[in-house]
């Protein structure tokens, strides 16, 4: 007689196909395009300040985790990833050290003050580029943006939509290619970003709520205000932030009303501060507020649990 031998152990039972190392880098694969159109238009540098913030997440994350006692966990790719996604952000004139003190307080600070991945209540990358922006504005700003080989003083589409000027706004083509336009290292191909969504959602690393709900809240809002809405959703950092940093698993609602929620409250946001802050680009504070408001939107769209009967209000006698 044959006996079975069942194996018991505690959850979970059943397993994702995918772990924490092949996620992230299935993230840099989709963010391989937008660093291909990077280098062509900006150059060299381009390149390396994306390798400088690599190096730096990396080694943060490694020394930080050796200092505390902590398993050392830089093969999980989430390093890379932020270094990446600080780069994207940095203007193409960024000097090497705003790189490296952008890196260290988006790992040190933000990710592993609060417990290390998936413990940050915001996202690490955009977290960096707010404070380099408060601490180094003419560094992240203005002229920053204009790249090493060019010798006329160009304006962002956002900072020329911002003043009304219509006549020096680059073509649709021009900015959802990403060539002849000024920008962050890695914003600028709006298409190059959409081939790489695309491609994480084919994969299932993240949902299409998010980022489709994001993006179609800016269009609608830019046809209420009579503004074309393919200039806003192809120009600045909207697809970068809407597929690669407002889908951070641990800074974003898991529950399906709450991401619609959420994505509706970043693009509201975004439009707010594109239309009437001082600030041309309103993505990373948009992401970055709703960020801290997904404890409560959680609180407020979670599912009942099956089997729990709702609270039976008291009668007062």
């Amino acid at each position: 007689m044959n006996e079975l031998n069942l194996t018991v152990s505690s959850s979970p039972h059943i397993r994702a196909k995918h772990s924490t190392a092949s996620i992230m880098q299935n993230v840099i694969i989709a963010l391989l395009p937008a660093l291909a159109v990077a280098g062509y238009v900006f150059g060299v540098w381009a390149l390396a300040l994306v390798a400088i913030c690599i190096i730096s997440s990396v080694v943060t994350e490694a020394v930080i985790q050796k200092l505390l006692k902590k398993p050392i966990t830089i093969n999980d790719w989430s390093a890379v990833v932020t270094g990446v996604l600080l780069a994207f952000n940095l203007p193409v004139n960024a000097p090497w050290w705003i790189a490296v003190i952008g890196s260290v307080f988006a790992i040190a600070i933000v990710k592993q003050c609060f417990g290390g991945l998936g413990q940050n209540f915001i996202n690490p990358a955009l977290a960096a580029r707010a404070f380099l922006l408060a601490s180094w504005p003419g560094h992240m700003t203005s002229t920053a943006f204009i790249p090493l080989s060019d010798t006329v003083t160009t304006a962002t589409p956002l900072a020329l939509l911002k003043a009304g000027d219509l006549a020096n706004m680059p073509s649709t083509f021009d900015l959802f290619t990403g060539l002849n336009i000024t920008g962050c290292i890695g914003e600028i191909s709006a298409l190059a970003l959409l081939l790489g969504g695309l491609y994480l959602i084919y994969k299932g690393i993240i949902s299409w709520r998010i980022p489709f709900i994001y993006i179609a809240t800016v269009g609608i809002f830019a046809l209420l205000l009579g503004q074309d809405p393919l200039v806003h959703i192809a120009s600045g950092g909207l697809m970068l932030g809407a597929f690669f940093m407002a889908t951070d698993y641990a800074s974003s609602p898991i529950t399906v009303k709450g991401q619609i929620a959420y994505a509706i409250g970043c693009g509201l946001i975004t439009m707010i501060i594109r239309q009437y802050g001082g600030y041309p680009e309103g993505v990373s504070y948009s992401i970055l507020l709703m960020n801290v408001a997904t404890p409560l939107i959680e609180r407020f769209t979670k599912e009942r649990i099956y089997g729990v009967a709702k609270k039976k209000k008291e009668v007062k006698a």
